[in-house]
């Protein structure tokens, strides 16, 4: 499963907690996050179906994710399916997570 951005849904770490219902997986994924991003995220913010799903099982970013939020106004797959591609946004987030720009570009 690929998010709008080209990330692999099931390499994350929220993602696969969630659907293995791990709870231990929670707790290390949410330290983990915690020092990476220097916040603090709860193991019960660890819940995620995916950024694509229409469900509202989404990790607290995804909610206000402009990436997210882009491709849903203009009712795309994912981002390489966008007439626009690449715009700012991506080019951005390209630079710090590049693995998923080859993601979408597989898929174009």
């Amino acid at each position: 499963m690929l998010a709008y951005c080209g990330l692999k849904c099931n390499d994350c770490g929220a993602y696969q907690a969630t659907i293995e219902d791990d709870e231990e997986k929670r707790q290390e994924i949410a330290a983990i996050w915690s020092e990476e991003y220097k916040t603090n995220i709860k193991p019960e913010d660890i819940f995620c179906h995916g950024c694509t799903t229409s469900g509202e099982i989404l990790f607290n970013y995804c909610n206000i994710c402009e990436i997210r939020k882009c491709a849903v106004d203009r009712n795309v797959v994912n981002c390489g399916a966008c007439p626009e591609y690449v715009c700012e946004n991506l080019e951005r987030f390209f630079s710090m997570v590049p693995e998923a720009k080859i993601n979408l570009d597989k898929l174009r």
